[in-house]
């Protein structure tokens, strides 16, 4: 299963593709869905923070002392 916070970074990613298709004048097809990617990307954003689990925090220390050995 993919984790929450990787899903959340696609979630973005695939709502700047559906705004950069509404913003190209050169192809119909990518005009006429870059909405429906845009919800797409919105509400998968929206439903991983809803029920995900948070991501993982590192805690300083014990990356500082992985660094050393």
């Amino acid at each position: 299963m993919i984790p929450a916070y990787k899903l959340q970074r696609i979630a973005e990613i695939v709502m700047v593709v559906g705004i950069i298709c509404l913003c190209q004048p050169w192809n119909l097809f990518l005009h006429r869905y870059g909405l429906t990617v845009v919800i797409v990307g919105l509400l998968t954003f929206m439903f991983t923070g809803w029920f995900g689990a948070p991501e993982p925090e590192r805690d300083a220390d014990a990356s500082k002392e992985e660094g050393q050995s």
